[in-house]
C-alpha cells in the first residue's frame, strides 16, 4: 500500500519486507519499542522507526502500514499435537469457541446431510460442556435425531465421547465387546453399548475408537496439513513444538510435513518430538530413531528436539480429573533403560506428567543417573503439564537443569479438577509462579487439538486471568503472571526449549523474522477481551503467510479444501466470537476524548481561517421559538 514519504532508493541491502506505524513489543530489552522493521532473506536487518527503515526500501520492497496496530513477536505454542492435526484437520467438525449446544448440533445436523457414505462425523477436541450456555454434553439421542445414519464421533476431552448408533456400528462395539483396560463401554440394562465411552482413566478407547474412522490419503493429506497451518497463522503462531502423540508413527506420519517442508509450503516452524506406540516395545523404537536421527537434524523450518512426551508406556499418568488419579505399577526399570539410552546418546526429551506422584519417581531415576553423572549431560529435558507438582519437586527439577512446559487444559477441565480436589488444590494447579520464581524456562502451550483449542490467546487469558471458559476463577493473583510474563512464555521460553533463543523469540536483528500484526492492542484490550484476539497479519521468515482485514490478499493462496464436503470447507476452524465489548467507565473516557480532539481540530481549522474563531453556537429547530 503506498505510504508517504518512504520512496524506494536503489540500494544492495534493500529488505524485502518492510512493516511500518506499528506499536512494536519487541522483547528486547535493548530496544523494548519501536514503529518499524524490516526484514530480509528471511531475517530482521533493522528494528527502528521510518528513518531507519527509509535507506532499506528498494524498488521490490513490499512495505505494510500496520495503521497503529500492535505488533509482537511470532506465537510460539510449546505443546501443540501440530502434525497428527493437520493430518485430520479438513476431516473435523470443530466446536472450537462455539458458544451453545444448540449451534453446535445444528453444524453437526448440517454436516451430517453432505457428508457421504462410509464418512464419519467427528467432533474432535477444542471445546467443553462447561463453555456452553446448556453447560451440558449432546446426548445419544440428540447425535442419532442429528444423524440418523451417518456415523458421529464426538469426543470430549480426554473424559468420554459420545456416538450415535451408526458409529457403534462402524466401530464395530456389540454387547459382547469387552471393555479394554482402563476404559469403559457404558451398557443399557440389556447389555447393548449406549454410545458413551468413558476414560477409566486411559484414554486409550478413546483414541483407539476414533483410529477406526477413514483417513486421508495422498495430496488431502499434505491439503489438510497446509490449511491447518494456514489456521494457527491466523492467531499469529509462526513456529511450534509438537509432542508427538498417540497413534502418530515415525517415520510414516511425519511424511507430509517433510514433503512439505521439502518444498517450501510449510508456513509454521516445527520442532518434533518421537514417541515409542507400542507398549514393551519402546526401547527397540528409540534405539532404533536413535540410529536414524539426530536431534537438531533439519533446519529453522523442521527439526528433531528429542524423544518424548512419552519414553514409555508404563510410566505415563492420564489426566482424566474426573477419575481418581491413576495408580501406576513398577515402571522404573525400563524406565532408566530409555532415560539412560537418551542421555549416552545425546538426546534430550519431554515427559508427560500430570501428578506430583509421578514426578517424584520419575526424578528419583534421574538422581540416580545424576550420580553416575549421566544426566543431564548437556542435553535438554522438561515435564510437561504438572498440574500437581510440588515445591520440593520443583527444588530438584531446578538442581537437575529441567524445564517445563504448561498448558491450559484447566480451561476446559478446571470444574472437573476443583469437583475432585476442591479448589485449593487447583489454586496452584499448575504452580507457575512458583516454576518461575526458581528461575525454570517455562513455556506455554495449549495440548490442542483433541484436549484445548489451539487458539493460544484462549490460552493466553487463562495464564492472566485464571478463569475457564466456564468464567470459574480457579487461580487467584498470587499464581497468575502479568500480560508480558504471559507472552515471554509463548515466544522466548519456547524458543529456548528447543535450543533457539538466539535466533527466535524477540524482534531483534539478526532474529528471524517472525511476527504477527494484531487486531487488538494485548496490552490494553479488558482482560475478558484477550480470549477474543486474532492476527490480521502474520509474518514467517518474511513471508506473509496470513492476511485479514486491511491486508486480506497479501497472502499466499492455497489449494482449495479437500473433499468438498470437508466442515472445513463450510464452517472454517475456530468459531470466532465478538468480544464482550467496552465498560460503561471505558467508553466514556473514550467519548470524552473524541470531543477533546474534536475541539483540537476545530481550533486547528480557526488558525488557519478555515472556521470560526469562537464555537458555534448549538442551534436545533426544534427547539426555536
Amino acid at each position: 500500500m503506498p505510504v508517504g514519504g518512504l520512496v524506494p532508493r536503489a540500494t544492495d541491502n534493500a529488505a524485502d519486507l518492510v512493516v511500518r506505524n506499528a506499536k512494536i513489543h519487541t522483547a528486547d530489552p535493548v530496544r523494548p519499542q519501536a514503529e518499524a522493521i524490516a526484514i530480509r532473506a528471511g531475517v530482521i536487518t533493522v528494528v527502528g522507526d521510518d528513518n531507519d527503515v527509509a535507506p532499506h526500501i528498494g524498488p521490490d520492497t513490499k512495505v505494510v502500514d500496520a495503521l497503529g496496530r500492535r505488533m509482537v513477536p511470532g506465537l510460539n505454542d510449546a505443546h501443540l499435537h501440530v502434525i497428527r492435526g493437520g493430518l485430520n484437520y479438513v476431516l473435523e467438525l470443530r466446536w472450537d469457541g462455539v458458544p451453545t449446544l444448540r449451534q453446535g448440533l445444528a453444524m453437526l445436523r448440517e454436516q451430517a446431510a453432505r457428508t457421504p457414505k462410509g464418512q464419519w462425523v467427528r467432533v474432535v477436541g477444542g471445546w467443553s460442556a462447561e463453555q456452553f450456555a446448556e453447560r451440558r454434553l449432546p446426548t445419544v439421542a440428540e447425535l442419532n435425531a442429528a444423524a440418523p445414519d451417518t456415523p458421529v464421533f464426538v469426543l470430549h476431552l480426554y473424559q468420554s465421547a459420545v456416538l450415535n448408533r451408526a458409529a457403534l456400528k462402524a466401530a464395530g462395539f456389540t454387547r459382547d465387546t469387552p471393555d479394554p483396560k482402563g476404559g469403559q463401554i457404558v451398557r443399557g440394562r440389556d447389555g447393548e453399548p449406549t454410545g458413551m465411552l468413558l476414560a477409566a482413566p486411559s484414554a486409550l478407547i478413546l483414541y483407539s475408537t476414533l483410529a477406526k474412522a477413514p483417513v486421508l490419503e495422498g495430496e488431502d493429506k499434505k491439503t489438510s496439513t497446509r490449511h491447518f497451518l494456514r489456521e494457527l497463522n491466523r492467531f499469529g503462531l509462526t513456529s511450534a513444538i509438537d509432542a508427538a502423540g498417540g497413534f502418530q508413527n515415525f517415520p510414516d506420519n511425519y511424511s507430509t510435513v517433510v514433503e512439505l517442508a521439502k518444498a517450501g509450503q510449510l508456513s509454521l516452524r516445527i520442532a518434533y518430538h518421537l514417541f515409542p506406540q507400542t507398549a514393551g516395545q519402546e526401547i527397540d523404537d528409540l534405539t532404533r530413531w536413535i540410529e536414524m536421527a539426530r536431534p537438531e537434524d533439519g533446519d529453522e523450518w523442521l527439526r528433531l528436539n528429542g524423544a518424548g512426551e512419552n519414553l514409555t508406556w508404563a510410566a505415563a499418568d492420564f489426566e482424566n480429573f474426573r477419575e481418581p488419579r491413576p495408580r501406576l505399577a513398577d515402571y522404573e526399570a525400563e524406565f532408566e533403560k530409555a532415560v539412560r539410552l537418551l542421555m549416552e546418546n545425546g538426546w534430550g526429551f519431554r515427559l508427560h506428567a500430570t501428578y506430583d506422584e509421578t514426578i517424584r519417581r520419575d526424578l528419583a531415576v534421574f538422581e540416580k543417573l545424576a550420580a553416575e553423572g549421566l544426566f543431564p549431560a548437556g542435553n535438554r529435558w522438561l515435564f510437561d503439564h504438572a498440574e500437581t507438582v510440588s515445591a520440593d519437586s520443583l527444588d530438584r527439577i531446578a538442581a537437575l537443569g529441567g524445564a517445563m512446559s504448561v498448558q491450559n487444559r484447566l480451561s476446559f477441565q478446571g470444574e472437573a479438577f476443583v469437583s475432585r480436589y476442591g479448589p485449593g488444590a487447583a489454586a496452584d494447579a499448575p504452580p507457575i509462579r512458583a516454576m518461575l520464581e526458581r528461575g525454570l524456562t517455562v513455556g506455554a502451550g495449549t495440548d490442542a487439538t483433541r484436549v484445548s483449542t489451539y487458539n493460544p490467546w484462549v490460552a493466553l487469558h487463562w495464564l492472566i486471568t485464571g478463569r475457564t471458559v466456564g468464567d470459574l476463577v480457579i487461580r487467584p493473583p498470587h499464581n497468575r503472571v502479568d500480560r508480558r510474563t504471559a507472552l515471554a512464555m509463548f515466544t522466548e521460553a519456547g524458543a529456548a526449549l528447543t535450543g533457539e533463543e538466539g535466533v527466535k523469540g524477540v524482534l531483534r536483528p539478526g532474529f528471524l523474522g517472525d511476527l504477527t500484526v494484531l487486531s487488538e492492542d494485548y496490552f490494553t484490550v479488558p482482560e475478558p477481551d484477550i480470549a477474543h484476539i486474532e492476527a490480521l497479519l502474520t509474518v514467517v521468515g518474511g513471508r506473509i503467510v496470513y492476511a485479514a482485514g486491511e491486508y486480506e490478499g497479501l497472502d499466499e493462496e492455497l489449494p482449495p479444501v479437500s473433499p468438498g464436503w470437508s466442515p472445513v470447507a463450510h464452517f472454517g476452524g475456530y468459531q470466532a466470537t465478538p468480544g464482550t465489548g467496552l465498560s460503561g467507565a471505558r467508553q466514556a473516557e473514550l467519548l470524552g476524548q473524541a470531543v477533546a480532539e474534536s475541539e483540537q481540530h476545530r481550533r486547528w481549522r480557526a488558525r488557519r481561517d478555515l472556521a470560526p474563531e469562537s464555537a458555534s453556537t448549538f442551534f436545533d429547530p426544534c427547539f426555536s421559538l
